[in-house]
């Protein structure tokens, strides 16, 4: 059996695999039938015949490719994460401001009508006027003065205050009427009337929540967190 030699020795790990298992084969017994055996048939270069240092050095690059092929995995892998992450954080952004905006939109369209209410109910001179009140007829009569959309707000600042009482006094302070106003005077910007006529009361209080909070239901929300308005 004549020895093979080398033409070029292998720099993959699929070379030196390939090579280790035609050194074996050699060894069990196989007989070379060709004197020029300046290479194999297929051309591959046998592990045995490379020098140890040299085998060494395909070892060498067979693990520097397998650490390649690991480390590019592992970049691919976290820049899909990072996209990812990066997706997922522009979407919450994205429902946050929209949440936001239809927010604001909603508070702005509700100020814009709590005003133009507040507009609407400078002329209630279409109110019949009488001596007396019941509550009823008090609330029916806010009723058509302020927002629907409003009118909890308002009605409940007015339960706190007076009960919807048009003509109560408070003995410490002198506050009088259904908002509570102090002093009582103030509501005659609403009206001279403004000691006996519920409408005219309504009407300043009215316009007491939207000019200082933005609208009743602001102005309620402000009532809750202080006891007062």
């Amino acid at each position: 059996m004549s020895r093979i030699s080398v033409r070029g020795f292998a720099v993959a790990s699929a070379t030196a695999v390939t090579a280790v298992g035609s050194v074996v084969g050699v060894a069990s017994g196989s007989t070379a039938q060709n004197n020029d055996a300046e290479a194999t048939a297929n051309g591959t270069t046998l592990l045995a015949d490379i020098p140890s240092g040299q085998q060494a050095q395909v070892q060498t690059a067979s693990l520097t490719q397998q650490a390649d092929v690991q480390a590019i995995a592992a970049d691919v892998s976290a820049k899909k994460d990072a996209e990812e992450a990066a997706r997922k954080a522009a979407a919450e952004t994205a429902i946050a401001k929209k949440e936001a905006a239809e927010k604001a939109a909603k508070e702005a369209k509700e100020r814009t009508e709590a005003k133009a209410a507040a507009s609407r109910s400078k002329d209630i001179s279409d109110i019949p006027v009488a001596s007396s009140y019941s509550i009823a007829q008090i609330q029916a009569m806010a009723r058509q003065i302020v927002p629907s959309g409003q009118f909890q707000c308002f009605s409940n600042i007015v339960d706190h205050e007076s009960d919807w009482n048009y003509k109560a006094v408070n003995a410490s302070s002198g506050a009088y009427g259904m908002f509570q106003a102090l002093p009582g005077t103030k509501m005659s910007s609403a009206g001279a009337d403004w000691r006996t006529n519920p409408a005219t009361q309504i009407k300043w209080g009215l316009g007491y929540m939207n000019d200082r909070y933005g609208s009743p239901c602001d102005a309620w929300s402000f009532w809750q967190a202080n006891n007062w308005y």
